[in-house]
């Protein structure tokens, strides 16, 4: 693995971003969210990548770490939030204060049960900072958050998921096959729709009920125009598999 980054493409459209930095907790620092940065971006301008799993390396836990001292001058999680397309994290031992603050940012949460979360920044007088005072919250509820933030305690897989931390909770050996295979279904999606589905969601939790209304309408038939949507109404008729390309 050269860096501390690797991409790997498992199956067609999906790309697996392995996590291979410093120490057996894969501590966060700036030459990872470097190499973080630049693939997200080319992830984006590459129309053949429909889906993203993010993981640890084998025997290491997910990532760790937090700047410390004056605010980030790197982020982690900017780069996976502005991804276009959907993103799961494969969460395997530890996932703290960068770490967690990335998890937060993928759009499903996979989780070991070795897994422990935290966000440990109050105890050497920080606030977390690449996004979890905004992101927790809207996850887990105010009290939740402000509880782990503000005490800063490690959580277990099985506590994260009660409060809705992660989507679900695997055997050790499971966990990545089953991120493999989710990845794999998602990429097998129509790209535009899998994008516009994110876009909705993620656009209308910072709008009015009658402006995310408004939001979802648009990109329904926003869908109708494209190519795929043309593939997807033949191929149902035709009962054969849907060949889509993004267009």
């Amino acid at each position: 693995m050269k860096g501390k980054l690797e991409i790997t493409h498992p199956a067609e459209g999906l790309a697996l971003l392995t996590i291979n930095g410093t120490g057996k907790n894969n501590h966060a620092d700036v030459g990872l969210a470097g190499e973080l940065r630049q693939l997200c971006e080319d992830i984006n301008f590459d129309s053949g990548i429909r889906a993203v799993i993010i993981t640890g390396a084998a025997r290491k836990g997910f990532c760790s770490g937090t700047a410390g001292g004056k605010k980030s001058a790197f982020s982690l999680s900017g780069p996976v939030a502005a991804l276009n397309c959907p993103v799961i994290a494969a969460i395997s031992g530890e996932a703290s204060g960068m770490g967690l603050e990335l998890a937060l940012a993928c759009d499903i949460r996979l989780a070991s049960v070795r897994a422990r979360f935290s966000l440990p920044h109050i105890e050497k007088g920080l606030v977390p900072s690449d996004g979890a005072t905004q992101r927790l919250p809207r996850l887990v509820g105010r009290a939740k958050a402000m509880e782990l933030m503000l005490t800063g305690e490690t959580i277990t897989a099985r506590d994260a998921l009660q409060i809705g931390l992660v989507n679900r909770v695997l055997p050790q050996k499971e966990l990545l096959p089953y991120a493999l295979e989710m990845g794999r279904n998602m990429a097998g999606k129509a790209s535009l729709a899998l994008k516009y589905c994110k876009e909705a969601v993620m656009e209308g939790l910072d709008m009015a009920l009658g402006q995310g209304l408004h939001l979802e309408g648009d990109l329904y038939f926003l869908l109708h125009t494209t190519a795929d949507r043309t593939e997807g109404i033949t191929a149902f008729k035709e009962k054969r598999k849907p060949r889509f390309k993004g267009k």
